[in-house]
């Protein structure tokens, strides 16, 4: 009974000493990555190039038992090593590290990137988001034309228009704008009746073949552009050929025809599409 009784007493020790363990030491023997682990495998470095810490980075978690990824400006990088383009402007710039443990739990750490300079930075970026955020509204000098059915060569709706979108998307008609930013290619609908949605965006400058007004694509994710709905059936669209684009202008359309993204406009001549035309707030 004696040794019965010395064994209980000794588990009970044994708990309590278990139960009095640091947090941190019980974290530990989970997995849980540690500040001190963070700060020895993880790193966020502006290249340098000409002199300069520029907009490209850096990123390295090697070694960290954890998954991470790299939260930057123009969208997120997950890996333990790589080179990005992280911003599109200079000055004092953020990425966010996300790291999950094996146990399920997740740390967030912020790193301040100072950008001196800019390289290899397309020239629409300052087109769309001027010197950091542009606002855009409907191009009301169109008359009609702002938003509806024409051709894909028309330079805006003309076959069937709808000169107020409202009466497709309540709040996204005119007096709504988005708002295009170049930190986190971020967009911005901001609606009538005061409600925002935040989405992102991004671009590609490479012509659509055999569409000869083609200049690239624009294309969403979450938030999209005012009334964004097609002529066709409805459908609300997230990628756009762009055929207008300069400082005051954004004009956008999207081909309604069957196997819109192989229609060959030059050989099939006429086909439907649902017009968009937008211009910068002053």
């Amino acid at each position: 009974m004696k040794n019965i009784t010395e064994l209980f007493v000794a588990i009970m020790v044994a708990m309590v000493f278990v139960s009095c363990e640091p947090v941190e030491k019980r974290q530990e023997a989970k997995g849980r990555v540690t500040d001190e682990d963070i700060n020895k495998y993880v790193s966020v470095t502006a290249e340098v190039r000409e002199g300069k810490r520029s907009n490209f980075l850096l990123l390295k978690s090697e070694g960290l038992k954890a998954l991470t990824s790299f939260q930057h400006g123009l969208g997120t990088y997950v890996g333990t090593n790589g080179r990005v383009q992280g911003f599109v402007v200079s000055g004092a710039q953020e990425v966010i590290v996300n790291i999950l443990n094996p146990d399920g739990t997740k740390v967030t750490k912020t790193y301040p990137v100072d950008v001196e300079q800019c390289f290899d930075v397309a020239a629409e970026w300052a087109i769309f988001c001027g010197t950091g955020s542009k606002v855009w509204e409907w191009d009301t000098s169109v008359g009609d034309g702002i938003h509806g059915m024409g051709d894909v060569n028309d330079d805006c709706a003309s076959w069937w228009t709808i000169g107020n979108p409202e009466s497709r998307v309540a709040a996204e008609g005119v007096g709504a704008t988005f708002t295009l930013t170049a930190i986190g290619s971020s967009i911005v609908k901001n609606r009538t009746d005061g409600t925002t949605e935040p989405g992102t965006f991004s671009f590609s400058m490479t012509p659509k073949a055999n569409f000869s007004r083609s200049l690239g694509q624009f294309t969403t994710s979450g938030a999209t552009i005012l009334s964004a709905r097609n002529s066709k059936g409805g459908e609300v669209e997230n990628k756009f050929e762009i055929v207008r684009l300069n400082d005051d202008e954004l004009r956008l359309l999207v081909i309604d025809m069957d196997g819109r993204d192989t229609y060959n406009v030059a050989s099939e001549g006429w086909g439907q599409a649902t017009h968009w035309c937008f211009r910068a707030v002053k």
